[in-house]
């Protein structure tokens, strides 16, 4: 089984491309996203015929932190995968539909241990905050993600809440732009393994480049991750774990191709 993240591992905004080259010289590209009539996302013409051919040879899961929503603008290349992750692990699809047992029984963990959505919701619209969090909204009603100013964003800031976080038994990544607070129960690695339980498979192969990635590449059997992201600024690595030669939208290009040849090898 193939369970890859998708923003900033195999899709990539114009702003996260890091193609360092002529402009003569960039990969062929397609749109895998269109927000609002305007394309948003794209990976390398490669990295399209590559993932069509490895969800040929194995299952390919989509693994996302984005919402059912926002994970149905994407577009990927070949059939639609049977199973889909959503909201961070929160929301497992099955054919494309939200399977209730599943949610259910994250709703439960989230509700014994965790602190209220509400009461994260209300510590980050402080008026203090407000000059480096610009928007709020909350996931699935699941968790919170706050559009931020990078600039604006005071180090100890995150390290604060870093640690209000943790005291109510939540978890805190920034990724670009977006500034997420996640319950600890919610997490793709769960919901990859309930994936791999359904389908019978023996072996996982995993990518991804965020903090809320880690502990589903650290589960993998085999996993990769590009050479950017929070990852990679954290300085991780496993004996298991291969790092891109790549950044940016031709790290998702290597990604796949890896992938792929470990299945057929």
């Amino acid at each position: 089984m193939l369970a890859s993240d998708l923003d900033r591992t195999l899709i990539y905004s114009a702003n996260a491309l890091f193609l360092n080259t002529e402009d003569a010289l960039a990969p062929a590209m397609v749109v895998a996203e269109v927000y609002e009539g305007k394309p948003l996302s794209f990976m390398t013409r490669a990295a399209e015929a590559l993932l069509v051919s490895a969800a040929e040879v194995s299952v390919f899961v989509p693994v996302t932190t984005r919402t059912v929503a926002q994970y149905r603008r994407i577009q990927l290349p070949g059939p639609t995968p049977e199973y889909a992750v959503t909201t961070n692990g929160g929301v497992i699809l099955h054919h494309g539909e939200p399977d209730a047992d599943w949610q259910a029984s994250v709703r439960r963990l989230v509700g014994s241990g965790c602190a209220p959505l509400a009461e994260v919701e209300a510590y980050l619209g402080r008026p203090e905050f407000h000059e480096w969090i610009l928007k709020l909204r909350s996931a699935e009603d699941l968790f919170v993600y706050a559009i931020v100013d990078r600039d604006a964003l005071p180090g100890e800031f995150l390290l604060a809440l870093e640690d209000w976080c943790d005291a109510r038994g939540w978890t805190v990544s920034l990724q670009g732009r977006k500034l997420y607070c996640v319950p600890t129960p919610v997490t793709k690695q769960q919901a990859v393994a309930e994936v791999a339980r359904r389908i019978g498979a023996d072996r996982v192969i995993a990518a991804g480049d965020s903090l809320l990635d880690r502990p589903m590449l650290e589960c993998a059997d085999v996993a990769f991750r590009p050479a950017h992201g929070e990852l990679d600024d954290a300085g991780y690595f496993d004996p298991h774990l291969q790092v891109t030669e790549s950044r940016g939208i031709l790290a998702g290009e290597e990604i796949v191709r890896l992938m792929l040849g470990l299945v057929r090898g």
